[in-house]
């Protein structure tokens, strides 16, 4: 019998592709913006040296830098998601590494910029600032400023640009081997047939009713990345002595300071995050025992986290339905978000179905001169419409930024990125809740809520102390392998998920499959956006409807501001404050509460 694998990309109906041809109609037009970006850096050298020669200069070098950043990530996205539509051809890949070595050319030759305006007086500087043409710029030039301390001079600067290449290799490295190269073996599905484990479908495996094929889909992808262990292992260590040069370099106190300071987050609230996650394991293990219980099971295993609890339920929901019922369950957000949002979905933002060479997993990409894309492996299930919904919410946060902010703030931070993402996954699970009308509907969606909580707020929170460990060891001057790296990973499942779990050994292995972790210090901000959003999310909903407009209103306007203010601000104007526990507090009770009517319903 043949294994069902991945088609070719040809054979995907255009309908579910994204439309990347408004951004370049050819390969050619994007090769002549390459070269027009290639001559528009020589003209970098003018302002270097000048910035102290007044207002009329700065601000020159303040549009030059915004007029040529504008071009480059046009032509950094489209050729990233060329990559992406098939990691396994070779032109798409020499398009991308020359685009990012242009950005790094870029970087190399704006490198000044930073050093010499932090070396100007105070006074000068906001004299330029009185000035209206620049007065739009006061917030990021403020977050230069601000970082003074960590600016080297413009030699050091410029040296520390042009390593920014080689810096960005090993998360490309990590994609190519695990993309393109490793090869997975088939597997037998449910219906008996042979069928390609790949990185889309891993997570539908591991939701299988049978549990035989949870655990081959569980041992086949671990056993995979074990005959590789060593390679990843010297991938990830290299990245991660990567992110500690850094950090030494500018002077920071370590790597997890240097990462928090872009976005000006304090550290209570990486190290506030862990201390209350791990205060609240006890609700997780609750949440174990009713699983295990209701699988029927002796014991618990790794790979039996995943599927549904009611496993009779074989509930399919394609992709024109997810798109309908995405909308409906968003319009608390009102009539222009819904409008824009089936605007997008129904003209080319969207890849939808998994292909041969397909980057795995969904995210949402595009820039201030595109339109939002977003890049999905589309499965029929429950878990591929909260996907639609989740890459909605980056994409919408997007088109509300470019909308309405300049471009030096047409983009958002990251702490503040998963906030819009999954505050439509609270509406989506609110709506749905709503209107199921029979048992085993409500009881499932309730186990989605209690599964995104548990995979978005506990495990990336373990990944967040995971690479919090890596990082602190290597700053130590311990040295890091493929054994000691899964030594430490299996430990702290047993902390997270032992007192209920059968900890499998090959669990061990799991980092090796996490591409985040090539985003040093990026995963907590899952657990704190999905945090923010509960709480966010109730708000739009509330019972009073002043009360709720007036919400969505601040909601919007949070979503407008793109990183004209630093992230903590936005969101405490929306009406979060996470410096504070109480959102995590707060979404640790609607976890608990949820969790009630959960085992409730299975008795």
């Amino acid at each position: 019998m043949s294994g069902k694998k991945p088609p070719k990309r040809s054979d995907i109906p255009a309908e579910y592709k994204w439309d990347i041809e408004k951004i370049y109609a050819t390969d050619e037009a994007w090769q002549e913006d390459c070269a027009a970006i290639r001559q528009k850096l020589t003209e970098a050298a003018q302002y270097k040296g000048k910035l102290s020669q007044g207002a009329d200069i700065f601000y020159d070098c303040l549009r030059y830098q915004d007029d040529l950043s504008l071009v480059l990530e046009k032509a950094f996205v489209y050729a990233a998601m060329r990559r992406d539509e098939d990691n396994t051809v070779a032109k798409y890949q020499e398009m991308f590494n020359a685009v990012e070595s242009l950005a790094v050319q870029a970087n190399a030759e704006l490198s000044f910029f930073a050093p010499e305006l932090s070396a100007l007086p105070e006074e000068t500087v906001e004299s330029y600032l009185q000035d209206p043409r620049v007065a739009v710029y006061r917030h990021a030039v403020e977050e230069i400023t601000r970082m003074k301390k960590h600016t080297l001079s413009p030699e050091e600067e410029m040296l520390l640009a042009h390593c920014g290449e080689m810096a960005s290799s090993f998360d490309t490295i990590y994609s190519m081997l695990a993309d393109a190269d490793l090869q997975f073996p088939e597997i037998t599905n449910e219906n008996g047939e042979k069928e390609q484990l790949s990185h889309g479908n891993f997570i539908r495996f591991l939701q299988s009713a049978k549990r035989s094929v949870r655990q081959q889909a569980f041992d086949a992808m671990y056993d995979t990345f074990g005959n590789f262990s060593n390679t990843v292992g010297a991938i990830y260590t290299a990245s991660v002595k990567k992110d500690v040069f850094y950090a030494r370099c500018r002077k920071y106190e370590d790597a997890l300071a240097a990462s928090l300071d872009g976005d000006h987050i304090p550290r209570q609230v990486y190290r506030q995050l862990i201390d209350t996650v791990r205060s609240h394991l006890g609700d997780l293990a609750r949440y174990l025992q009713v699983r295990r219980r209701a699988l029927g099971l002796d014991e618990l295993h790794m790979y039996d986290l995943y599927t549904p609890l009611l496993p009779d339920l074989h509930k399919k929901y394609d992709y024109q339905q997810a798109k309908q019922i995405v909308l409906q369950a968003l319009s608390p957000l009102g009539a222009e978000y819904t409008q824009q949002l089936r605007h997008g979905l129904e003209n080319g933002w969207v890849d939808v179905y998994e292909n041969k060479g397909k980057t795995s997993g969904a995210y949402s990409s595009g820039c201030y001169a595109t339109d939002p894309y977003i890049l999905l492996n589309y499965q029929d299930n429950l878990n591929g419409v909260f996907t639609l919904a989740h890459e909605a919410g980056h994409s919408m946060h997007s088109w509300y930024t470019h909308t309405h902010q300049p471009y030096v703030y047409g983009n958002y931070r990251i702490f503040v990125a998963e906030v819009a993402s999954t505050v439509n996954e609270n509406l989506l699970i609110e709506y749905m809740l709503a209107h199921t009308e029979d048992e085993p509907t409500r009881l499932a969606l309730l186990n989605h809520f209690l599964e995104e909580f548990r995979a978005t707020v506990f495990r990336q929170t373990m990944f967040a102390e995971f690479e919090w460990k890596t990082h602190q060891l290597t700053e130590q001057g311990e040295s890091l392998s493929s054994q000691s790296l899964n030594d430490m990973y299996y430990r702290l499942n047993q902390d997270y998920f032992g007192d209920e779990v059968e900890i499998d050994e090959k669990i061990a292995r799991e980092w090796m499959r996490i591409p985040h972790f090539y985003r040093a210090f990026y995963v907590y901000k899952y657990a704190t956006g999905f945090s923010a959003a509960c709480a966010l999310a109730q708000g739009l909903l509330h019972k009073d409807p002043q009360t709720a407009e007036a919400n969505r209103q601040n909601y919007l306007r949070f979503l407008s501001g793109g990183c004209s203010a630093d992230p903590i601000d936005l969101l405490k104007g929306a009406g979060v404050d996470m410096t504070k526990a109480e959102p995590l507090e707060a979404a640790m009770s609607l976890f608990r509460q949820r969790l009630e009517q959960l085992a409730k319903g299975l008795q």
